[in-house]
Order: structure tokens, then sequence, then C-alpha cells
């Protein structure tokens, strides 16, 4: 498990990125990407794209926007650790 998680429910339109969770594993090695059933945040998902980092909420208008927002969100957690 990471020092970073990242949630992304299921439904998400941030799941348009193809293979997202290994994409972030793979620059991040510290994080643990997490695909959950729900996030409970009803609605949400499919209105605009979001993902739970260390259990901030982060979005964006687009999937792109919310993974760049996403990749900053883990420099800021990463950077307490360093």
């Amino acid at each position: 498990m990471g020092i970073v998680v990242v949630e992304i429910c299921d439904s998400n339109l941030l799941l348009s990125i193809p293979n997202i969770e290994h994409l972030i594993e793979s620059e991040y090695p510290e994080v643990a990407v997490l695909i959950n059933d729900c996030l409970n945040f009803c609605g949400l998902c499919r209105l605009k794209p979001y993902a739970m980092v260390n259990n901030k909420r982060i979005h964006g208008k687009t999937p792109e926007e919310t993974l760049a927002k996403i990749r900053q969100a883990i420099e800021e957690e990463l950077a307490v650790y360093e």
C-alpha cells in the first residue's frame, strides 16, 4: 500500500482515461490507486470527474484537467515525506 491513496469511483468520468490506475502508479510508486464501487458522493461521479487523494476531493471540468490536479495533489502529499 502506498503512502498516498487515490480513490476513484467506478462510475466516474475519470475512468475514460485508459488504464488510469496503472498510469498514476507507474509515475508515482508511492501511490496506491483504488477503484471503488461507490465513494458515497451520490451522483457526483456522473456530473464531473473527481477522485479522492488522501481523503481530499479533487475535481476538474475534464478527465485530463482532473488528472493534472491529481498529480499536483500527489506532489503536495509526497512533499510532506521529503
